[in-house]
């Protein structure tokens, strides 16, 4: 028995020393091979086997089989969990690429730089590395680039492989902080959530719901309403036309079995609409080109059976891929067969009390391949030729057919149009025109990229305009389209605002794959609050039936919205970036102050700060007034919390998670 129990006792040792050597076999995984666009934080994409613009990767005239693509400033991130051995490439900028900015690539680990390349240009030879990452917990790819207006910014990590452990493989970093909630539930009571004024056009038709959060069913009533409109008490909504220029101060009411809440609105009949920045929702990033009409019908009944309408929110977009062909009494452009029912759809999210937006572009085609505003024949057709060469015929073509188009969208009763892609002043300005003849109020909302030195052109002839590149859900995604904004600050203001893009929160996609998204809790905070700080449009870019308690929360904090929708309309200012602290401030119209301290840890000065390492850490910071500004007492009221903290008079501290903020509203005492 003895005998029988030592041979099995070896053989279990056995066993077990053939298990570790297994476990220490490593293998070598191409980058190329991994699902690389998951790992990506950048806003261009990554190619695998590619180049940034989908050719063969090539450095100095050398041509790589293997590797990946970067376009600009890339950031790709890997979770080793101490499961790799090393990591190594060939770098260098591609010979597609822009033949003047200098690049840098690094390879960071758990906080610490493993591989700087220094300055690379076009025409240098590659230069190849091999990094050790034993024991390596997070790894970083990174390429530091000015990359600011230019186009073809392409540089790649060639014949890149990385060791790993047995049958391991890289891993997404983890997203997993507290998804902690701030602000507190609504009343039972009626409280008014619509914005304090409203532009509209005289003649042209008057279409504005009275939004309340509290107990349902709720009864609506106005006082000193214009003749010429018609409120319906059960809905909130008010319909009709104001034919002279001027203004009318009113008073919308809301009452149900437990209270009764006022609001004072200012109507303004005249040219400017969009007194305040549009909120709603607009279809890319949760359904791409498998949008359609029952997608926009249940998105606008979860916006107002998940209570998102009560506190503002009633643009429903639809992006790119709604576009049919060319025919009616306007030959314009018609809604393709996945919207069967266009207009029907249109007058029931109408019904609801909610407004509809679509999407067009002057090319021939939209970016999605779609038919655009412009054709080279005369009839505009879209022959096959066209469909099967989609990226061929992105250009304005010989006839153009925006009157027809404003006519055919204002007979639908469409309430707001994304005109697309990389706009030029003349285009942009031909659809202006085309829509302030139309005979409906639409808000104009320009996209891609609107270039800053037309700034004032873009303030002129649109309603909105995109300030930067198609935002990503990373951290350097929303650093680079929000707290790089100050300069177009001055610009923005009632009827025409700075856009940053659409938000990223929720479950997100750009087409390729639904995932939560991958900013952190505290970015997510920073996220709403500096776009209210800025005075931005507020569109929701995820599936709204998909929202979860958090990001709703984070979506329905009124005071927060208040900041967004003030009617003085002036963006925050950056006032001040020192200890890794950035400070914006925005005046409002009733003299106090809204006021924001971002924990940006000095993101983008060290490639280290382009990483989540998962040991970063809040800081305690000193506000003083002075720095500020202002002088004198103030009465501070924390947004988020929607709690007051009482009358200081020089400063306060206050404690900021790492990527995220604290929100401030600032009330003198006099």
């Amino acid at each position: 028995m003895k005998n029988v129990l030592n041979k099995f006792s070896k053989l279990v040792f056995l066993f077990f020393i053939l298990q570790v050597v297994h476990a220490q076999q490593t293998n070598k995984l191409w980058l190329d091979d991994l699902v690389i666009q998951t790992y990506s934080e950048g806003i261009p994409g990554v190619n695998a086997k590619m180049n940034g613009g989908g050719d063969s990767i090539r450095i100095a005239g050398k041509v790589f089989k293997r590797g990946i693509g970067v376009q600009a400033t890339s950031i790709l991130s890997f979770y080793l969990k101490g499961n790799a051995t090393e990591f190594s490439a060939a770098v260098g900028v591609d010979d597609q690429g822009n033949q003047f900015l200098p690049h840098q690539f690094y390879v960071v680990a758990d906080g610490k730089v493993l591989f700087a390349s220094g300055d690379m240009k076009y025409g240098d030879k590659p230069k190849s590395f091999t990094v050790d990452l034993r024991g390596v917990q997070r790894m970083g790819l990174l390429v530091k680039v000015n990359d600011q207006g230019f186009t073809k910014v392409y540089s790649n990590f060639a014949d890149a492989q990385i060791t790993m452990i047995g049958d391991t493989k890289p891993m997404n970093i983890p997203n997993d902080g507290e998804r902690y909630i701030l602000t507190p539930a609504s009343k039972p009571s009626p409280r008014i959530n619509t914005a304090p004024v409203f532009g509209v056009t005289p003649g042209n038709p008057f279409l504005f719901t009275i939004v309340a959060t509290g107990e349902k069913p709720m009864q609506f009533a106005v006082d000193r309403l214009p003749k010429g409109l018609t409120l319906d008490s059960k809905t909130g909504i008010i319909t009709g036309k104001l034919m002279e220029k001027g203004n009318h101060e009113i008073v919308l009411k809301a009452r149900n079995k437990l209270g009764e809440s006022q609001k004072s609105l200012l109507i303004k009949v005249g040219d400017t609409i969009s007194l305040t920045p549009p909120m709603g929702w607009n279809g890319w990033n949760s359904w791409a080109r498998q949008i359609d009409g029952g997608k926009v019908i249940a998105s606008a009944k979860a916006m107002v059976n998940m209570g998102l309408k009560d506190h503002g929110w009633n643009y429903v977009n639809i992006d790119d891929a709604w576009q049919g062909n060319r025919a009616g009494k306007y030959n314009a452009m018609q809604a393709n067969e996945k919207f069967p029912n266009f207009k029907e759809m249109i007058d029931e999210i109408h019904g609801m009390g909610l407004k509809l937006g679509v999407y067009s572009t002057p090319w021939i085609t939209s970016y999605a391949g779609y038919i655009g505003g412009s054709s080279n024949f005369e009839n505009g057709a879209f022959p096959d030729s066209i469909k099967n060469n989609k990226r061929s015929f992105r250009y304005i073509g010989k006839y153009r057919f925006e009157k027809e188009d404003a006519l055919q969208m204002a007979d639908w009763g469409v309430d707001f149009l994304k005109y697309d892609w990389r706009l030029e002043v003349p285009s942009a300005e031909r659809m202006s025109i085309a829509l302030k003849q139309s005979g409906r109020d639409m808000i104009y909302s320009l996209s891609n990229s609107a270039p800053f030195s037309d700034v004032k052109d873009w303030v002129r002839i649109s309603n909105m305009y995109r300030t930067g590149p198609d935002i990503r859900d990373s951290w350097h995604g929303l650093y680079r389209c929000t707290f790089t904004l100050d300069k177009w600050g001055p610009y923005g203001g009632p009827g025409h605002w700075n856009d940053p893009d659409m938000m990223i929160l929720g479950n997100v996609t750009t087409g390729t794959d639904m995932h939560p998204t991958r900013l952190t809790p505290d970015e997510q905070y920073s996220h709403i609050s500096l776009f209210a700080l800025l005075s931005a449009p507020l569109l929701i870019g995820c599936p709204i039936e998909q929202l979860d308690a958090f990001t709703l929360n984070l979506l329905t904090n009124d005071e927060v919205i208040d900041i967004d929708q003030d009617p003085l309309g002036k963006s925050a200012r950056l006032i001040a970036d020192e200890g890794g602290v950035q400070t914006w401030l925005k005046p409002m119209q009733d003299g106090s102050y809204a006021v924001g301290f971002f924990n940006t840890d000095d993101y983008g000065k060290l490639p280290q700060s382009f990483f989540r390492w998962g040991t970063e850490k809040p800081k305690n910071f000193n506000v003083t007034f002075a720095k500020l500004g202002l002088k004198g007492k103030w009465r501070v009221h924390d947004v988020w919390r929607q709690k007051n903290l009482g009358v200081k008079e020089s400063s306060f501290t206050s404690i900021i998670p790492h990527h995220g903020v604290t929100m401030y509203r600032l009330y003198p005492i006099k």
